[in-house]
C-alpha cells in the first residue's frame, strides 16, 4: 500500500508485483498435453494480471518458464478469447475484459463485496480515510474492494493486490482469529519478511500483537508495511463465527496520530461488526478494551 496524490477518477486494476504470489502452483503440474497447456495459459494470465502496466512476451515467458514461441501461442489464444489484450504500439500484454467478467462472477456469487460496500462507504465518510475490504488467499491478504477518501494524500491499494499477513492491518486482523496450526503453517510457508524497521521480526512479537488485536477488537499496522502509513483493521465473521475478511482504514501518520488511533479503531470495528451481522454472524462480545475497568493495550 502506498500514499498517492488525489486523482479525479478512481481507477481499479490488478496488483503490480514482480513475481507470482507464494504458493501458486507451477504452470505444468498435471499429466496430459491439454491439461498442461491449460495450466500454462492460466500461469501466463496470472502473470499478466500482476503487471499493472502490462508485460512483454519475453517477461511473461521468463516468469512462467516457457519458451517464447510456446508463450506467444498461448497468449494469442487468450487474446482471441479476450482474456488478454495486446497493445501493438507498446508491445505489451495486459488483462482483457473477459478476465474481469470471470472475476466479477466470483464476486457476485460470494456477495461479500456487494454486501460490504455500503458499510465501507459510510466508514470512509465518517473517518475520512481510505477504506478497504480484504480476505486471506494462499497465505496472503488480497484486497477485494476499496473506497478512496477525498484527502490530497491518501493510502491506495488496487483491488486484487496482495500484502503479507504478518505486517498488514488486514492480515493481522485475520491472523488474530486463526488457529495456532494455521498461523504456524503460514509462517513456515511465507516467513516474516522485514519491509520496514518497524516490521515485526519474530513469531513471538507477532503473537503478542495478535493477542492485543483480539483484546481491543482491531489490529494496528504502525508503519510495518510501508513507512509513513498506518492502518487499523477489524475482522468480519460469517454465520459460523469464522473470520472471512477484514475491514481497514489506512492513511498517513500525520493524520492517523497516536491520539486518533482508538477513535478510528472503534469506527473500523463498528463497520466490521455491521458487515458481520449481515452475514449472520453471532452477536459479538465487547472487546476487552471496551469493558468497564479495562485498559487499552496501546
Amino acid at each position: 500500500m502506498a500514499v498517492k496524490p488525489r486523482r479525479s477518477i478512481v481507477q481499479q486494476g490488478s496488483v503490480q508485483q514482480g513475481s507470482a504470489p507464494a504458493g501458486r502452483p507451477p504452470p505444468a503440474r498435471a499429466g496430459g498435453e491439454a491439461v498442461q497447456s491449460l495450466a500454462r495459459a492460466l500461469a501466463l494470465l496470472n502473470a499478466a494480471a500482476e503487471a499493472a502496466d502490462g508485460a512483454t512476451l519475453t517477461d511473461l515467458a521468463q516468469q512462467v518458464g516457457l519458451p517464447a514461441s510456446t508463450a506467444h501461442r498461448l497468449l494469442t489464444t487468450l487474446e482471441q478469447e479476450r482474456y488478454l489484450r495486446f497493445d501493438a504500439a507498446s508491445r505489451l500484454w495486459s488483462v482483457g475484459v473477459q478476465a474481469f467478467v470471470a472475476g466479477s462472477a466470483y464476486t457476485r456469487s460470494r456477495g461479500l463485496v456487494a454486501l460490504a460496500r455500503p458499510h465501507l462507504r459510510r466508514l470512509m465518510e465518517a473517518c475520512e480515510e481510505t477504506v478497504n475490504l480484504a480476505a486471506e488467499d494462499e497465505g496472503t491478504a488480497v484486497y477485494l474492494a476499496q473506497v478512496e477518501c477525498r484527502q490530497m494524500m491518501r493510502a491506495f491499494a488496487r483491488p486484487g493486490s496482495r500484502v503479507p499477513l504478518h505486517c498488514s492491518g488486514v492480515g493481522k486482523a485475520l491472523l488474530a482469529h486463526a488457529s495456532d496450526t494455521h498461523l504456524a503453517r503460514i509462517l513456515h510457508r511465507h516467513g516474516m519478511a522485514r519491509l520496514t524497521v518497524k516490521t515485526l521480526a519474530t513469531p513471538a512479537a507477532l503473537k503478542q500483537a495478535l493477542a492485543e488485536a483480539r483484546a481491543q477488537g482491531y489490529a494496528v499496522d504502525d508503519e510495518e508495511h510501508a513507512v509513513g502509513l498506518r492502518c487499523l483493521a477489524a475482522p468480519v465473521f460469517d454465520e459460523e463465527g469464522a473470520a472471512v475478511a477484514a475491514v481497514s482504514a489506512s492513511g498517513p501518520m500525520v493524520r492517523i496520530t497516536d491520539g486518533r488511533l482508538p477513535v478510528l479503531g472503534r469506527m473500523v470495528l463498528a463497520a466490521a461488526q455491521a458487515i458481520s451481522a449481515e452475514l449472520g454472524a453471532p452477536a459479538p462480545r465487547a472487546p476487552f478494551s471496551a469493558r468497564p475497568g479495562a485498559r487499552s493495550s496501546r
